[in-house]
């Protein structure tokens, strides 16, 4: 019964193809891809919460502005992380003075959040 040889697999892909499409195999792929890479995700950071669940709470640090800037920096990991997987363009952060769309500005930053 758990013995697949070629010609069974061969069916499955038929009947797959058959049911999604040749346009559709290209995004069902990339939509499993994804769901796998979260599912890892998920099941490393339930790891990671049970591994600081069991160390004692003198390993964390004393002082909050640590703890924030390693937070800042986390969550901007987590950003490129999830911008590379959706294929978005990561924002770089402006220099002071570059011109936007040919206009010189003092700070850039006003611009972009407007």
């Amino acid at each position: 019964m758990g013995n697949f040889g070629t010609s069974e697999i061969l069916i499955v892909l038929v009947v797959v193809l058959l049911l999604f499409g040749s346009a559709k195999l290209p995004q069902l792929a990339r939509s499993l891809g994804k769901s796998v890479r979260i599912l890892k995700a998920e099941t490393k950071g339930l790891r990671e919460d049970e591994e600081t669940a069991a160390q004692p709470a003198a390993a964390s640090p004393s002082d909050p502005r640590q703890e924030a800037a390693r937070l800042r920096e986390e969550a901007a990991r987590l950003e490129r992380e999830a911008a590379a997987a959706d294929g978005t363009p990561q924002r770089r952060p402006l220099p002071s003075g570059e011109p936007i769309q040919g206009v010189p500005v003092s700070d850039p930053n006003k611009i972009r959040n407007s």
